[in-house]
């Protein structure tokens, strides 16, 4: 989802590996702020559907953070690819079954596996 924000200072608050809840939040208000104040492009945040892509970045930044914070648990984040599914009017690519191959291969992971990444199925 980087690849969609052009703004680098939001890119190395999201990329930075010591990044806290607060400071991801005041993030997502500065995007709040911008989308109402209609300065999106202005300022750098995506303009198609932005709103979704944000909640992607920021999603997969709180996986780091939570993973960082709960070192013995193996917290990652998957994306599932577009599915066929009544929320995408059925015009996805895959259906349900293939869709859980990411999720399910990320649950059965081994004790010790990777923990804070992102995974993209797709």
């Amino acid at each position: 989802m980087f690849q969609f924000i052009s703004n680098l200072n939001v890119k190395a608050q999201l990329r930075d590996i010591d990044l806290t809840i607060e400071k991801q939040d005041d993030l997502i208000l500065y995007f709040l702020k911008d989308f109402k104040e209609h300065k999106l492009e202005y300022n750098g945040w995506p303009m198609l559907v932005s709103a979704y892509k944000i909640l992607k970045a920021t999603v997969n930044a709180y996986t780091r953070i939570l993973a960082r914070k709960y070192p013995k648990f193996c917290i990652n984040c998957v994306h599932f690819g577009f599915v066929k599914i009544d929320i995408t009017l059925n015009t996805g690519v895959f259906m349900h079954e293939e869709a859980a191959r990411g999720p399910v291969m990320l649950a059965l992971l081994l004790d010790g596996g990777p923990s804070g990444s992102f995974f993209n199925q797709t």
